[in-house]
């Protein structure tokens, strides 16, 4: 049972996106995943797995209104979700001493608990971070992002949660943009990955659908990405090609569930 928190510092830096797209590559591997959205006030997640509609959520459970299996959905894949409120009166009466609790009783069942943190190092984050066996850092290849990393980094180990790797999202191997080697040894953490910018993460968005690129376009650039960061988590090498392009792929998989 692993516990992984993703933090960033910044936001804006696709955290949110490679949360979704990793628990899915992860299941994808026969492991049982629970996706757990701690971002309270801005939550996203449920949005980008497309389960926009969800009575119940981590919110109420903080505000002692629900229980803690109430708030644990059936999500793509056979991944588990808890959901954060897309609602902004529900982020009154919050109790974050609570969420470690709450995690430890659910993560048992899993193999991997995947928490989306928010962005910056409040209370949340620190909650969120504090409830992991393991944190690790997303960044995109620029200063902005990789000195609030360096900063989420100090948060963390400050409340004795354990950063362990580092994953670099959105590089477009652009001229300015920070080598890969440079970030590394800057955070002082093992590379996981690099997610490179792909247009069709992009869109994502723009379909009245919205679905996680690994699922809408495996053979998308950054869905390969994300499996070679599941495999490096797992310590195996994952065959990309066997993990969802093309047609007959869809179908074994349409006729699997």
């Amino acid at each position: 049972m692993r516990i992984i928190a993703f933090a960033s510092g910044k936001g804006g830096v696709g955290k949110t996106t490679i949360v979704a797209n990793l628990g899915i590559a992860l299941a994808r591997q026969g492991k049982k995943v629970l996706m757990v959205d701690t971002d309270l006030a801005m939550a996203n997640l449920s949005l980008i797995l497309g389960m926009e509609t969800s009575p119940i959520t981590l919110n109420d459970v903080l505000k002692g209104d629900a229980g803690v299996w109430d708030v644990v959905y059936d999500g793509p894949e056979k991944v588990s979700i808890m959901p954060a409120s897309l609602g902004l009166q529900d982020t009154q009466r919050l109790d974050l001493t609570k969420l470690p609790g709450i995690i430890k009783q659910v993560a048992p069942k899993y193999d991997f608990v995947l928490l989306d943190c928010p962005a910056g190092i409040g209370e949340d984050t620190l909650a969120a971070m504090a409830s992991s066996t393991e944190v690790f850092l997303v960044v995109n290849p620029h200063s902005l992002s990789i000195a609030d990393a360096l900063k989420t980094k100090i948060a963390a180990q400050r409340i004795n949660a354990k950063p362990v790797g580092l994953i670099i999202n959105m590089y477009a191997g652009l001229k300015g943009e920070i080598p890969e080697r440079d970030i590394i040894s800057m955070l002082e953490l093992p590379l996981y990955g690099v997610v490179p910018y792909d247009e069709e993460v992009r869109k994502t968005f723009y379909y009245k659908k919205i679905q996680p690129v690994i699922l809408r376009n495996p053979d998308a650039e950054a869905s390969k990405a994300v499996y070679v960061v599941a495999g490096k988590i797992l310590g195996i090498e994952i065959d990309i090609k066997k993990q969802g392009g093309g047609f007959f792929a869809w179908l074994k998989r349409l006729f699997s569930r």
